[in-house]
């Protein structure tokens, strides 16, 4: 498994590492700021708190696992206010987490930066169909501070950058699996 997502990232990925899940770190901070909706999606996507679920239900979640491979994505930006290229940025990062998800497989969890966006990638730029059914379970993708994983901590313990300078943005994912 540890080759196949080596292979997956590679030539596309900043950076990678591997750590056992217990060396995640979960912080109840981290989903206060979802309900004070400092991202303006808290109740209104299927990946996002409340309908994520509960921190103890997300961790025992995570925890079921043995292994997370951590990835990272980094790009240029003309300044630090460029927020097309963030966002163009984080659509690519998105598309290199879906592939990697594929090329495990398919069947392990993958958490990645903010809310999900696979309805404005699949339908046409929409919005999340919450409270509606999700249009695309099997392409969905939960958010890693979502699950009250703190990203700095993260990027500690996998051994990546947290911060790639001036005028860049580095996104973060996470796939989650048992055996190497």
């Amino acid at each position: 498994m540890k080759e196949l997502l080596e292979a997956a990232a590679g030539g596309k990925a900043h950076e990678w590492g591997f750590i056992p899940v217990t060396e995640l770190v979960f912080s109840p901070e981290l989903l206060k700021s979802c309900e004070s909706n400092v991202c303006g999606h808290y109740n209104s996507s299927w990946t996002c708190p409340p309908a994520a679920g509960a921190l103890e239900e997300q961790r025992a979640k995570i925890l079921a696992y043995k292994n997370a491979f951590i990835f990272t994505t980094k790009y240029d930006l003309e300044d630090s206010f460029d927020y097309e290229g963030m966002t163009r940025a984080r659509e690519i990062h998105t598309v290199l987490t879906l592939e990697i998800r594929e090329k495990a497989g398919g069947k392990f969890p993958v958490y990645g930066a903010g809310s999900c966006p696979c309805c404005k990638l699949y339908a046409g730029g929409g919005t999340c169909a919450f409270p509606d059914p999700c249009r695309f379970p099997e392409k969905a993708i939960s958010s890693i501070e979502a699950a009250g994983i703190n990203v700095t901590d993260l990027s500690r313990s996998a051994g990546v950058k947290y911060n790639n300078g001036a005028n860049t943005v580095t996104y973060f994912s996470m796939v989650l699996f048992n055996e190497f």
